[in-house]
């Protein structure tokens, strides 16, 4: 369902702030009751991490579920706080991407990350669950624990090999519908309903405008505020951005290009040494790979722990691990140990990736992230995800199971309601002040070119890093970079025009 109050996807759809007698005032009046955030953890290291923290607070922000029907069903959002330093000027809102990221965890990370810079002396660092991620409420469920350890926290649009019919694509949206709060919510699930949702937060925090710092799908969040809040913004850093003028094919293409480029770097790297996995010759190393993979096709391994690791897991958790160079040596061993009839290795890399802890509880991370992205990306009917699937294997060979493409199916298309996003988004939103995007030269997950066509969407500056991972502006390892964006997000100062960090 699309707000009465603008049309998606158009420039300058801005939303107006609620008048007194607007059912939605309320929200923006309501106070929130910071405390302790031990019952906010949702998975084992969310436990270990606020029992470590004390200073983290925690709190439910109260939301509509459907802002046309703002005294209908209600939702919760979680919120964690880190206070400044020093004297705040206002309070830092941080995304970590996903969909479906922590923001809770991530507000945690970010403040320690970057302890002791002009950041967390100015601001009070804020971490916030979207709307179905983590602890909020309700929060996207689609699939049992004891079924994603079985490999079944897949779902069409993300796997690699297989198929699906529409019963089954119906299946998945109902079990998602009654774990997940309902049709109503599911439909109400996107990112133009949790960038209201981050309008609400802003001002019952007390901030005239927002100053936000938000990383992968973190920028396509941003980026709609922009649109919808012009001229409540202060100051966005979009760090690895998405491409706002790319609909859902063009860009995932991009993506997996960005993959494989990552890939054949790895590959490059390896070749040096004698006895890498994929061998001395890069021009070989995904036929190589292929071998070793392909098999699981057939024959999937199972672990002691009597988990399965088939073709989808083993090569999603290679494409996991190539977000950042730094993580490369535990593919290359994991693909050693593939070669060898064992998974621990990838295993540990998939787990991490969709936030299972030890004691066997998955995060809902991949979850929330098919929820939202059925609600932002365009639908596909089956010939067109068919063709979809061939050109993925084009542009990234790596990810070839070398069996065809027939089954391929989009898992959105029983969805209850029809994605409110729109392509292209965030189209030179009038009244925005000065924005901050930072692209990373390699980045696979987030290829440069989109950082650039962002920046230019937004009328603002961009700056530079050279390196090979996926985001740097929260982790607080590069000064430049640290430097860049205290400065912007402090005194509103951008960086020169070209200017360039390396990672």
């Amino acid at each position: 369902m699309v707000p009465v109050l603008f049309v998606a996807g158009l420039a300058g759809s801005c939303v107006p702030h609620p008048t007194e007698s607007d059912p939605l005032a309320q929200y923006y009046k309501q106070d929130l009751a910071f405390g302790s955030c031990a019952e906010f953890a949702t998975t084992a290291l969310e436990d270990l991490v606020f029992d470590a923290v004390e200073e983290a607070e925690c709190a439910y922000l109260q939301v509509p579920v459907d802002y046309e029907d703002p005294r209908g069903e209600t939702a919760q959002v979680a919120v964690t706080r880190l206070a400044a330093d020093g004297n705040p000027i206002g309070s830092l809102v941080v995304n970590p991407g996903g969909p479906g990221g922590s923001g809770l965890l991530q507000g945690v990370v970010a403040d320690a990350n970057l302890a002791g810079t002009p950041i967390t002396e100015n601001f009070d660092i804020i971490g916030m669950d979207p709307r179905g991620v983590g602890a909020s409420t309700p929060s996207a469920d689609c699939v049992s624990d004891e079924s994603a350890d079985q490999g079944g926290n897949l779902f069409p649009q993300a796997a690699l090999q297989g198929s699906w019919s529409a019963e089954q694509t119906q299946e998945l949206v109902e079990r998602c519908a009654e774990a997940s709060g309902g049709e109503n919510f599911l439909a109400n699930v996107g990112t133009r309903d949790a960038a209201r949702d981050l309008d609400v937060l802003r001002e019952v925090l007390g901030d005239e405008t927002l100053s936000y710092l938000g990383q992968s799908y973190g920028t396509r969040l941003g980026a709609v505020y922009a649109e919808m809040f012009p001229e409540n913004v202060r100051a966005l850093v979009l760090d690895g951005a998405a491409d706002p003028t790319l609909g859902t094919v063009e860009r995932r293409i991009t993506q997996y290009t960005g993959f494989q480029a990552a890939f054949d770097s790895m590959a490059t790297d390896c070749s040096k040494e004698e006895d890498c996995i994929l061998g001395t010759d890069p021009d070989q190393a995904v036929e190589k790979f292929q071998s070793i993979t392909r098999p699981l096709i057939d024959e999937p391994i199972t672990t002691a722990a009597g988990r399965t690791v088939d073709y989808n897991v083993a090569v999603g958790a290679v494409t996991a691990g190539l977000y950042n160079s730094e993580q490369w040596p535990d593919v290359l061993a994991g693909i050693e140990e593939l070669a060898a009839g064992r998974a621990d290795t990838l295993l540990a890399i998939s787990d991490e990736f969709g936030m299972r802890d030890e004691n066997g509880v998955w995060g809902n991370y991949l979850e929330a992230n098919f929820a939202v992205n059925c609600m932002d990306e365009e639908r596909r009917t089956p010939e067109q995800e068919e063709e979809f699937r061939a050109e993925v294997r084009g542009v990234a060979p790596f990810m070839d199971p070398g069996d065809g493409v027939a089954g391929a199916r989009d898992g959105c298309e029983a969805w209850p309601a029809d994605p409110d996003l729109g392509f292209p988004y965030a189209e030179h939103p009038e009244g925005l002040p000065e924005t901050l995007t930072i692209s990373v030269t390699g980045d696979p997950a987030s290829p440069y070119e989109g950082g650039l066509s962002l920046s230019k969407q937004l009328d603002g500056a961009h700056l530079t890093v050279e390196g090979k991972q996926h985001t740097i502006a929260m982790s607080g390892a590069n000064d430049c970079v640290n430097e860049a964006v205290a400065d912007y997000l402090v005194d509103l100062e951008v960086p020169e025009e070209d200017a360039r960090c390396i990672a």
